[in-house]
């Protein structure tokens, strides 16, 4: 328990590392050699009330003051287990958050409450094969057939919880001609004619977790399902979801270190060479150290992100890109270090610190990569370049650059 949780942190953390202990350890094995959905690992999440964390008792479920950190500590304390089923719960909070930010009353009312009580489960499909972290490159398109229904044309990459899911929040084209208003985002159910799944991908790591080509061959959607009720406004929608989602993801990698940390630590305790537990060895010593730092300063950055989100402030992207990229960051390095620590049994498939490390990598690759999130970061950094007007004194003027160049 930190610190600086509420009552309210501390019942979230409490209810998830129960679950976590109980269910997700002793199951996380199996479920990463099956590569299939664990519908029991669901159903006691649900049971546990931890489904709807993050959204309004307005709409069926159990959000308190924090919402964003709230599922950052669910997040962490699950991943801690299984780094997989981390993302098997963040992914309902990235599906829904569309509909949170965007959606009208009555799609929130229509579509929240189900997800809240854990009965349906929702995915996001932005993602396409020649758009990633490009989002403004979608070739989804979504035709007007008349004034109140649309068609929707083409396949979507990386569908996670694709299969799984009852409902998909998806970004599709609608206006090649607009800049501003070229994308806008329905809600597509399962059953609707014309949605299938495609291609199942066969991962490295999070193998518990279906990702999916999703496929959609002249899809018929309603005005009730453009989300909003207005097109036009799906990247506007996606980047309120986006950084609103990445402090999950980075709870995820923060969560994944310090498992593999905890694991590294009792094996360096246990693991004897040349008559001494190789946690006596400064050498040890150094690489728990460092992990831990890191993994601390993560952490605090991903509540402090939280936070920050919770209370409405502005401009926001900046720290949610500095919290995803730092913290998957040092799930890569930690869990690597962990195999590291574990020696030949890190390589092997009969202990988990090795699955830690497969499913640590992926973290710096969704919800934008990390090489964008420095992108975003820098840029987050020159906009507010105006208030620092005040140390121009201390820096080379541009008339004396140019003469010193001459």
């Amino acid at each position: 328990m930190s610190n600086l949780d509420t009552p309210e942190n501390a019942m979230w953390r409490a209810k998830a590392r129960k679950v976590a202990d109980e269910v997700l350890r002793p199951l996380a094995k199996k479920y990463d050699e099956l590569q299939e959905y664990p519908w029991e690992i669901r159903d006691a999440l649900a049971e546990a009330g931890l489904m709807g964390a993050w959204i309004s008792p307005d709409y069926g479920g159990k959000a308190g003051d924090t919402p964003v950190l709230d599922l950052c500590i669910i997040v962490e304390e699950i991943a801690k287990a299984d780094p997989a089923i981390g993302v098997l719960f963040a992914v309902n909070a990235l599906g829904s958050f569309p509909i949170i930010v965007g959606g009208t009353e009555e799609q929130k009312k229509r579509f929240l409450p189900p997800i809240a009580r854990g009965e349906k489960l929702c995915a996001f499909c932005l993602s396409e094969k020649t758009a990633g972290s490009d989002a403004q490159g979608l070739k989804v398109r979504a035709i007007a057939k008349g004034e109140d229904t649309w068609t929707i044309h083409g396949e979507k990459k990386w569908t996670t919880n694709g299969g799984a899911a009852d409902f998909y929040t998806v970004f599709a084209v609608t206006d090649p001609t607009s800049r501003s208003r070229r994308i806008s985002a329905f809600i597509v159910e399962k059953d609707m004619p014309g949605f299938s799944i495609g291609k199942v991908e066969d991962k490295m790591g999070i193998r518990a977790v279906p990702v999916v080509e999703t496929v959609f061959d002249g899809v018929e959607v309603r005005k009730s399902h453009l989300l909003g009720g207005r097109a036009g406004h799906g990247f506007k929608h996606a980047m309120a979801t986006l950084d609103r989602a990445r402090p999950g993801v980075a709870a995820q990698g923060m969560g994944c270190a310090q498992g593999a940390l905890d694991l590294a630590t009792v094996y360096s305790q246990k693991r004897i060479q040349f008559g001494k537990p190789i946690s006596s060895f400064q050498m040890v010593q150094q690489m728990l150290a460092n992990m831990a730092t890191k993994t601390e300063a993560a952490r605090q950055l991903v509540y402090s992100c939280a936070r920050k989100i919770d209370a409405g402030l502005p401009n926001t992207t900046k720290v949610a890109a500095m919290a995803k990229l730092f913290a998957t960051d040092v799930a890569m390095e930690v869990t690597t270090d962990a195999v590291q620590i574990f020696g030949g049994y890190g390589f092997m498939r009969d202990y988990p610190i090795e699955k830690f490390m497969r499913d640590a990598k992926i973290t710096q690759i969704y919800e934008g990569t990390n090489q964008v999130q420095r992108i975003v970061v820098a840029r987050g950094i020159l906009k507010e370049a105006d208030a620092l007007s005040h140390l121009e004194e201390f820096v080379p003027s541009e008339e004396q650059m140019i003469y010193e160049e001459d």
